[in-house]
């Protein structure tokens, strides 16, 4: 099931980052008192009374600092250059959200940069079934008194309801504005049917082919095909039927290293490419043959490990290379050693341009997908851990040695075990790592990240 997306906007130093971490109950945005210092779009994952959502910081807009694409009256000394850029991204992830959170502060009251960003968010609200979308909360932060309650009335001027006086810094009223942002996307996250098809999304940097698989896969042409990088902006789903599984697709943006993202549009295309792997079951990490792998390959893996979804590595352009007897031998090495924390994923050698190979696509990716859903029963994990422990016991700490008294698989997708031990603090992770490895020779659960958690436990509970 998808999640909405809510969007922080207001002009600068209103305290957009500040409700970020509060929302987020993360230190992810930086916060400084000086107007611009958000520049980048920063995403999380928030929960209210139940209802997830992702919430998406922006940087202030601005609008009487820019005429017609030129800066006048710079903001402040250093910013000036980021204002066009920061409109740019906030005005796309007006477009893009579920949900707006307009944020201006009691401080300075209303302001002609408020009544702008009042104008330009009634400008991108629609018509969707007798109601206007996305809906806008009117927030109005520092409000750290009860004078500064009701001057926050003011702010009815603008237009856009009911003003919620909050203080982002100590928590007040937060509960009240996200009582009223939950009631307005509530009843279609409710609606929302199960999908119960697996999802396999494709990634990768830009320009490696992702469209031109989406359409061999699909055969049909779904989605652009252009040799310019960045064509693809948004996640597209297509639903298809093979031997009767039900699978969805999601293409994505390409993923660029952090500092070749261009301003504006692709930098919300990252975010989108993010969100669809959170979505996906297994990712399908495609790799450039001619030019290897590279920092951004290892970079979009990150996530992928991040979100503990599956994986199957695709070398595509495999037509493009010279080869010989150990050709693919030694490019399968190559990933192995490059992706070394990623190393039990399957790698296929494939051309989307000419169909090689594309029928062992979906057939290697349900594959995986099985692995994720796969159990290793409670014996056979503990036989497992036995002869591991007494073939190879863990470093002592301090004199003190590790005891594993048993353990067991809590949950799949992924899969998850617990070990009971006798003190976590006394298992390093080399030591986790050899566990893994271990476990994978009885059960290789194929291209399938595993989490291994550790429950303390005192001796005299034995």
């Amino acid at each position: 099931m998808s999640k909405p997306v809510v969007a922080l906007v207001g002009r600068p130093n209103v305290g957009k980052s500040t409700l970020f971490n509060r929302l987020a109950q993360s230190r992810l945005a930086v916060v400084d008192d000086i107007p611009g210092t958000t520049r980048d779009r920063l995403m999380a994952e928030a929960d209210w009374i139940g209802y997830v959502f992702d919430i998406i910081d922006t940087g202030g807009i601005d609008p009487t600092q820019v005429s017609a694409g030129k800066q006048i009256a710079p903001l402040s000394i250093g910013s000036s250059d980021f204002i066009n850029e920061i409109r740019i991204q906030a005005e796309i992830a007006m477009e893009e959200a579920d949900a707006i959170l307009f944020v201006t502060d009691v401080q300075n009251g209303v302001t002609p940069a408020d009544q702008e960003i009042a104008q330009i968010l009634r400008q991108k609200q629609r018509k969707l079934e007798g109601k206007l979308w996305p809906p806008v909360i009117m927030v109005v932060n520092k409000c750290e008194n009860q004078s500064s309650l009701t001057e926050a009335y003011q702010f009815y001027e603008l237009g856009m309801g009911d003003p919620f006086p909050i203080s982002a810094l100590h928590g007040r009223g937060t509960g009240d504005m996200l009582d009223a942002l939950v009631d307005t996307f509530k009843s279609w996250v409710e609606e929302q049917e199960e999908d119960d098809s697996v999802k396999i999304s494709i990634v990768g940097k830009p320009n490696v082919g992702k469209s031109t698989l989406l359409n061999r896969l699909t055969g049909k042409q779904r989605a652009i095909v252009s040799p310019i990088a960045g064509t693809t902006r948004d996640a597209i789903d297509t639903r298809i039927s093979y031997h009767g599984i039900d699978i969805t697709l999601i293409d994505t943006a390409g993923i660029r290293r952090r500092g070749k993202i261009d301003p504006g549009v692709e930098k919300y295309s990252v975010i989108r490419s993010i969100q669809a792997i959170r979505r996906s079951d297994v990712a399908l990490l495609m790799i450039d043959a001619v030019k290897g792998i590279t920092a951004q390959d290892t970079h979009v893996a990150g996530y992928i490990l991040d979100e503990w979804k599956s994986a199957v590595v695709l070398v595509n352009k495999w037509d493009a290379i010279e080869k010989d007897t150990y050709t693919i031998e030694d490019f399968t090495w190559h990933v192995r050693s490059e992706l070394n924390f990623m190393d039990y994923v399957p790698v296929l050698f494939i051309s989307a341009q000419t169909g090689r190979r594309i029928d062992q696509v979906l057939p290697t990716a349900l594959q995986v997908q099985e692995e994720r859903l796969a159990r290793l029963s409670t014996g056979k994990l503990n036989r497992l851990l036995r002869n591991a422990t007494d073939q190879h016991p863990a470093p002592s700490k301090a004199g003190r040695h590790l005891k594993i008294y048993y353990g067991a698989q809590v949950t799949i997708n992924p899969p998850t075990f617990v070990l009971h031990v006798n003190d976590p603090e006394l298992v390093h992770f080399t030591y986790l790592r050899f566990l893994e490895n271990r476990i994978r020779e009885e059960y290789p659960f194929i291209g399938t990240p595993i989490r291994i958690m550790l429950r303390g436990r005192k001796e005299s509970d034995d």
